[in-house]
């Protein structure tokens, strides 16, 4: 298991869209604890049935019940600020943290914005083709911050990542090239997707994450961004 913890990939400006991203995603986390994780879930998650015609939903809680507050176009947006527990807000935003100033960097601020967006809405889309009958809530802002991740793996192959490394007892820091780590990301997402048909009865939307992975380099294609040109060459002499 790779967990990363920090790019080493200097940066021209200060990320501010990332940084707003980042505390609108804890944000509504927040107003989510206050209103409860599950009823804001259902309130704001996006639902594919919903979006091709399905028919209106309610949900029993312990204290009532509820039903989606949001029209289905609305809930593509909303769903991608909203999380279903800590670690699943933290290991979103750790992502976004050290991946998304870079893409940023390169792309300016509202381009970036724009490109964060789309991704999401994408990534969603992508999840509900695979599964338009679906009536669960979908929420996280995985297939945005995957999105950027195909950005990176795209722009930065070469950026080194420091990670810290699982392997059963042994554990050690490690500094690997950033086209590894996010390549075998994305390869852990297709194979855990196509083995279990994405979120089947309940859990981690897979094809939100591919479909968001592919849509972020499809969109610096569109958007004509290129891979960046390498860092020049230091020559020196030996003694």
């Amino acid at each position: 298991m790779l967990l990363p913890l920090k790019d080493i990939n200097p940066t021209r400006h200060t990320p501010w869209v990332t940084m707003g991203l980042v505390g609108a995603n804890v944000l509504v986390f927040l107003v989510q604890l206050g209103i409860g994780l599950q009823r804001s879930v259902i309130l704001g998650g996006f639902v594919p049935s919903l979006l091709f015609g399905g028919e209106p939903l309610a949900w029993r809680l312990p204290d009532g019940v509820a039903a989606p507050a949001l029209a289905p176009v609305a809930t593509l947006f909303s769903s991608m600020f909203m999380h279903g527990g800590f670690l699943h807000l933290g290991g979103n935003m750790l992502y976004l943290w050290i991946f998304g100033n870079n893409v940023e960097d390169r792309l300016g601020h509202l381009n970036f914005l724009a490109f964060y967006l789309l991704g999401g809405l994408a990534a969603a889309m992508s999840h509900a083709l695979i599964h338009p009958g679906s009536e669960l809530p979908l929420v996280g802002a995985s297939g945005a911050v995957a999105a950027v991740l195909g950005a990176y793996w795209r722009l930065y192959p070469r950026a080194r990542v420091r990670c810290l490394v699982f392997l059963f007892f042994f554990v050690t820091f490690l500094e690997l090239p950033a086209a590894l780590v996010l390549g075998l990301w994305i390869l852990i997402q297709f194979i855990s997707g196509v083995l279990g048909l994405g979120v089947g009865s309940g859990g981690t939307a897979w094809f939100a994450h591919i479909g968001g992975f592919l849509a972020g380099i499809v969109l610096l294609m569109i958007m004509g961004v290129k891979r960046g040109p390498r860092q020049p060459r230091v020559r020196f002499h030996r003694m």
